[in-house]
């Protein structure tokens, strides 16, 4: 299969010159069509709407450090929740490792040239940047109250916020996703260079792969959810609202039958990095090579029927319960092999803990408490309880911000000198891997005794003896903060200060190792030669 790509490049005649070259200026990064640039646009966004949403936490966990609220008015802690949950799933953990790690290192570890759509790829990044303005916008005219999942009837007849405005955005920056997992689907079928079969592909493009199928299946039926909402808000037709005749579980349906799903295309990326950095750093294959492959697909294909797990409490069918429940069980199956497949690569490796080595190791442990917990809402008699309570909180976060965030912080790590050529303070790196992962557990596991204890999600207020609990978890959210922050100030100061590079820092197999760092505009000035996925036969155990 040819390597060609469609579309033409902006940057320089001459072959092999860095993407990253100064010379070039604003305009030709905002008219790029390197796959490699705009991942970095991607990079850029994402991050500030990291710093947004995480300031909402921030404020969120300040006012909870006394009972009766310390900062704001119920309405506006309403608000800040929202902006938080919004900005957090919609425009940074389902676009961070697709968009940016996804958009520069698919093609180069296939050995293609650029993506199939370059135009396409970055017209993609336009609808982000356009729908997070909206969203944006409306939070900063005095934001939104009905939490990020817009249940109706309260969002479509009795909110006074803006509603409309940020389920636009939302609608807009759905359209982001589609248009990336389509060009993904359409490269990673068509474009991969001779000798690239199936199986010898990365476990990283298996799990991007089943994210775009995802995404191209799923986010369209958000889409039409929120336009049906807008609709019934504007023109106040019947469709959710009961007192016009709508029947509310009609969205939760619509809305978790793709939300569920999004809970995968938020974490399957990341196991897909996860994979990438236990090979690489265990000096061994990956155990059961196939296995991690299928179970991504697996795990594709049937997060699309559980989606009425979220439904125990709303009154559903027993029946559909229990078939739900049992569903929702079978998809901690294929997580399951990776976890076990992982550990096994590890078994008798040659391991060395740099920084991205102690992410992937915390992503075990945490996604794994994150999986277990949540088998206890998969089962009805205990969800009845923990339905509604910090418990789905804390499970939720031990999922996406233990598992999403942090794999995603150990991928921007190891490919960091791939992508710009330069190493960082190693020891920097390690304690800030060691502030995230102790300030995660502070701040998340005693939610899990809050929840466990019934104090329920959402709320202002709360009893005073839930104090200590809340007083911890704020605590740990301080040291979390710092933990994120420090990887931000030295990989900018790496930019400049740190030492070059090489094409391969870590000894690592893939093809993106086998070119310079950063690489050229045209990634391969010849075509590659394709080896079998992670060949660390030969290596005697060491890095290179």
């Amino acid at each position: 299969m040819s390597t060609a790509t469609a579309g033409a490049h902006d940057g320089p005649p001459e072959s092999g010159v860095n993407y990253l070259n100064a010379s070039y200026g604003i305009k030709s990064w905002l008219l790029t069509t390197d796959h490699k640039r705009i991942g970095l646009l991607y990079l850029v966004s994402v991050t500030f709407m990291f710093l947004v949403g995480g300031l909402a936490a921030v404020v969120m966990r300040l006012h909870l450090v006394e009972p009766q609220g310390a900062l704001l008015e119920p309405e506006t802690y309403n608000k800040f929740f929202t902006m938080h949950g919004i900005i957090m799933v919609f425009f940074f953990t389902i676009p961070a490792v697709p968009a940016t790690l996804g958009n520069f290192l698919i093609p180069i570890m296939i050995g293609a040239r650029d993506v199939a759509f370059p135009k396409l790829n970055l017209l993609s990044w336009y609808v982000f940047i356009v729908g997070a303005i909206i969203t944006l916008g409306a939070i900063l005219s005095g934001g939104v109250d009905t939490g990020w999942t817009f249940y109706p009837p309260y969002s479509s007849l009795y909110s006074q916020s803006h509603v409309a405005a940020v389920a636009i955005g939302v609608f807009i920056t759905g359209f982001s996703s589609i248009l990336t997992g389509l060009n993904f689907i359409v490269t990673i079928h068509k474009m991969r260079a001779p000798g690239m079969t199936w199986f010898r592909m990365p476990l990283f493009i298996w799990a991007s792969y089943a994210t775009s199928l995802i995404a191209v299946l799923g986010t369209p039926v958000v889409a039409i959810t929120i336009v049906l909402l807008g609709l019934e808000r504007l023109l106040h037709v019947g469709i959710f609202d009961p007192a016009v005749g709508g029947d509310p579980l009609l969205f939760q349906h619509m809305f978790w039958f793709y939300s569920h799903p999004a809970v995968y295309i938020m974490i399957l990326p990341p196991m897909g990095v996860v994979s990438e950095l236990i090979t690489a750093f265990s000096r061994k294959r990956v155990f059961g090579y196939s296995f991690v492959a299928m179970s991504s697909l697996a795990i594709a294909v049937i997060s699309f029927v559980v989606w009425g797990h979220h439904m125990f409490v709303t009154g559903q069918s027993i029946y559909a319960g229990l078939v739900f429940s049992v569903l929702s069980f079978m998809v901690a199956i294929p997580s399951a092999i990776k976890i076990f497949n992982w550990t096994a690569t590890l078994y008798k490796g040659s391991i060395s803990y740099e920084a991205p080595m102690l992410y992937a190791m915390g992503f075990i442990g945490l996604f794994t408490m994150g999986g277990l917990t949540g088998l206890f809402l998969a089962a009805l008699a205990t969800d009845v309880h923990l339905n509604g309570t910090y418990f789905i909180v804390a499970h939720f976060h031990y999922v996406m911000v233990g598992g999403a965030v942090i794999a995603y912080l150990g991928g921007i790590h190891f490919w960091w000198p791939k992508i710009t050529g330069r190493l960082y303070p190693e020891r920097w790196a390690r304690l800030a891997a060691l502030l995230v992962f102790v300030g995660f557990n502070l701040t998340f596991f005693p939610q899990f005794l809050m929840g466990y204890m019934g104090m329920p999600r959402r709320y202002a207020v709360y009893p005073a003896e839930f104090q200590v609990l809340n007083v911890l978890s704020s605590a740990g959210a301080s040291v979390l903060g710092v933990g994120y922050f420090i990887p931000l100030i030295y990989l900018i100061w790496s930019l400049r200060y740190g030492k070059p590079a090489g094409p391969n820092p870590w000894g690592a197999k893939g093809l993106e190792w086998t070119i310079a760092s950063p690489p050229p505009t045209e990634n391969f000035l010849t075509p590659p030669v394709v080896e079998e996925a992670y060949n660390y036969s030969g290596t005697g155990g060491s890095h290179d």
